[in-house]
């Protein structure tokens, strides 16, 4: 096929733009992954960690599609060590680490040798107990890179540095590496900073920018180092970041279509022979030796061909340096020689289809579009998704992800929360006053961060708070009323149901009542989703609307559309109805070994708000013996839990489940209830507090047949 170029790159810019790579899709997905970092380091720094995390990777970079799937390289940056180059950077009291790049070091990577704490010199060679932690090289005390096993937990799986969790909703598709900061530039990076290709990219300016974010020190070492244990690799991943920011929308969209033609074609059974980080390295070294007038949406193929002709050079050499440490050979021990003739001789035969080979893409039906837009199949024959579709399905996305984490960091820090149970409100306290600390001198994207964050452990003090006054007097104390006014607005209505839930405790049924009515109709008034962390369901359907919000909106819409659990840990006991308190003890000693290292939450009340909501209200209108409202609520909540069914909308059907079933009983129903503890076993076999519901109402039911007998 012979094909006008200009043609076919005008052709692929609207299909790329048509699928989300364009401006608007790429600032998305940029925005989304860097709120979702300050996230998790604002909840790491509330609990006391001094901890930063950056979150590196397509989906950061906005250079993903929906159907590419790419993952998320999570980068928990610990700052109890320093790191230096030089001896000026030592600091009194520290831990400190000299970095160390000589004969013995693989280019890239470097040992960590340990220095003394109360004066700048070298550790003395000592013998060490743990030789998983020290080892000694030439007069020198130098630090494993085994630290990482130390973090790994049952169901994590290790893969170089990073630790994938598998099974666990909470940690899909990361991987999470730790590493350490070193403030000063890598010493192997120098030359970086002076070299100039052919174009003016990147200029001088950025290049010392770039240098200002320093460098991290990876747990991991090179393939071929004669000592892998000792070697760390050097990351300059913030400075990558800062030149993939810098890029044109045309060079996205070429390095998108590297990761397509890489998975459609070099890795097609999902093995790694070229990982997108070499296309990225390819894409960036064919920057800088072009000018950058080259890189236009008429010019998009020949670019595509350009970096194909240089990643297929590489492969035949099995050479690609490191964009910055250009000494760094990323292909050394890559690559067999069978895998070398293999990949060869793909790229090879994509480059001479001279375009055709780009039909052949599945991936967001690209070549089906593609043929499409170029005529060559008629436009009746498929029914794509239409762009606006596919905004609206990246924003929802997008916004259930940040949701997410911050369903998931919320429930992190109240596991520490739980941990300190003999000083639960003072740690409580602590937590909250760090949190405040820690917003008052972050940046821009901290600070939209914490007010997301920040209501939720508002509302938890409150409640802690409430719960300890209540427990001493029966009386919610004004401060307690304070902080749960402050986070009432956390999502659509969570917080809101556990302001209800205090005022029921202490007997206040208008109040009750009237927050209740509220929320119920702030609940209908938007397209509402409910968001979990504890576990996961197999179908989650995206209620219609709640895309186009997303799209319209920036990320202060989860306080409109989105419902997170309602949670109660053992601090806020006197403020859960006591049909509630039972889920508190719904693991037996057996059940334990049937717990993931991530469902401490068993431990507390969980139940998600629109079951909750109908719960409330059944009790709140039987106390005011108001019966019709009271028959109303019940059916609205039996409805809600038939209507889960269809549509997988509850996270906690076996609690929704275990409530209804006391409703029933209190109704004198015992029949419909034991059907109801019955169905909640169904639905989580293990670790269900329906079998103490029906152990009591077997006994309750016992004892009424033997009163029968005996009058």
């Amino acid at each position: 096929m012979s094909v006008d170029r200009e043609y076919l790159s005008l052709s692929l810019t609207k299909v790329l733009n048509d699928i989300g790579v364009n401006e608007g899709g790429m600032l998305k997905r940029r925005r989304s992954q860097l709120l979702i970092e300050s996230v998790e380091t604002i909840a790491n720094r509330t609990i006391g960690n001094n901890v930063t995390v950056f979150n590196f990777g397509s989906q950061s970079e906005g250079t993903t599609t929906i159907g590419l799937t790419s993952d998320t390289d999570a980068l928990f940056c610990r700052h109890d060590y320093n790191i230096i180059q030089d001896w000026s950077e030592w600091e009194y009291g520290k831990d400190n680490y000299l970095m160390i790049q000589d004969e013995n070091t693989t280019p890239g990577y470097c040992f960590l040798q340990l220095l003394r704490s109360h004066e700048p010199l070298p550790m003395p060679v000592l013998p060490f107990e743990d030789n998983k932690i020290v080892d000694s090289l030439g007069g020198r005390m130098l630090l494993k890179n085994r630290m990482i096993d130390s973090s790994m937990v049952h169901g994590s799986v290790k893969h170089g540095p990073s630790i994938a969790f598998q099974g666990m909703s909470e940690m899909q598709d990361k991987d999470n590496v730790i590493a350490y900061p070193c403030k000063s530039w890598p010493q192997s990076a120098s030359g970086w900073l002076e070299r100039q290709g052919l174009g003016t990219w990147p200029t001088h300016e950025m290049r010392r920018s770039a240098a200002r974010t320093g460098c991290f020190v990876v747990p991991t070492g090179s393939k071929v180092s004669l000592y892998p244990e000792l070697e760390w690799r050097i990351s300059t991943s913030l400075a990558e970041r800062c030149l993939m920011f810098d890029l044109n929308i045309t060079q996205i969209r070429c390095f998108v279509l590297m990761k397509m033609i890489l998975k459609s074609f070099l890795n097609p059974r999902g093995e790694i022979n070229v990982s997108s980080f070499m296309c990225k390295t390819v894409l960036l070294h064919c920057i800088e030796s072009t000018e950058s007038s080259t890189w236009k949406d008429n010019n998009l193929f020949t670019c595509l061909t350009y970096c194909l002709l240089e990643l297929h050079s590489c492969v035949q050499n099995d050479h690609l340096s490191h964009f910055i440490i250009h000494e760094n050979n990323l292909m050394v021990g890559q690559l067999t020689n069978e895998t070398k003739l293999l990949l060869s001789k793909n790229i090879s035969d994509f480059i001479e289809s001279d375009g055709q080979m780009l039909l052949r893409i599945d991936i967001d039906d690209l070549g089906l579009r593609l043929k499409v837009e170029m005529n060559l199949v008629p436009q009746r024959a498929y029914n794509f998704q239409s762009s606006l579709k596919i905004c609206n399905t990246l924003s929802a996305t997008k916004l259930i992800n940040l949701a997410s984490e911050l369903s998931v960091y919320y429930k992190h820090v109240l596991h520490y929360v739980h941990v300190f149970n003999d000083t639960g409100i003072s740690t409580l306290k602590q937590y909250t006053e760090n949190l405040i600390a820690y917003s008052v001198k972050g940046h821009r994207l901290e600070q939209a961060a914490f007010k997301l964050f920040a209501p939720f452990l508002y509302t938890t003090y409150g409640t802690a708070l409430a719960s300890s006054s209540i427990g001493e007097n029966n009386q919610v104390s004004p401060e307690a009323l304070v902080w749960l006014s402050a986070g009432l607005n956390s999502d659509n209505s969570s917080s809101r149901l556990k302001l209800a839930s205090v005022f029921y405790s202490v007997g206040d049924m208008k109040k009750t009542e009237d927050i209740l009515r509220q929320t119920e109709h702030h609940y209908f008034s938007h397209p509402v989703l409910p968001i979990c962390a504890c576990w996961e369901h197999a179908v989650r359907v995206v209620i219609d609307g709640f895309g186009r919000v997303c799209t319209e909106q920036n990320e202060d819409c989860i306080k409109h559309i989105t419902a997170f659990c309602v949670q109660f840990i053992p601090q806020e006991i006197h403020c859960v109805p006591q049909e509630l308190q039972y889920e508190m003890y719904r693991s037996t000693p057996d059940g334990m070994f049937h717990r993931g290292p991530f469902d401490y939450w068993m431990d507390w009340a969980v139940v998600d708000t629109l079951p909750f909501l109908y719960f409330l209200q059944y009790k709140t209108y039987s106390r005011l013996r108001r019966e019709r409202e009271k028959q109303q609520a019940l059916d609205k909540l039996s409805k809600t839990i038939e209507m889960d069914k269809r549509i997988k909308s509850l996270w906690h059907e076996e609690t929704a489940l275990n409530l209804l079933g006391q409703c029933q009983e209190q109704e004198e129903r015992r029949q419909e209830a034991l059907e109801c503890y019955i169905r909640s076993l169904h639905v989580r076999a293990r670790n269900n507090v329906a079998v103490i519901h029906i152990c009591k109402l077997f006994s309750c039911l016992l004892n009424q047949k033997l009163f029968e007998v005996v009058r």
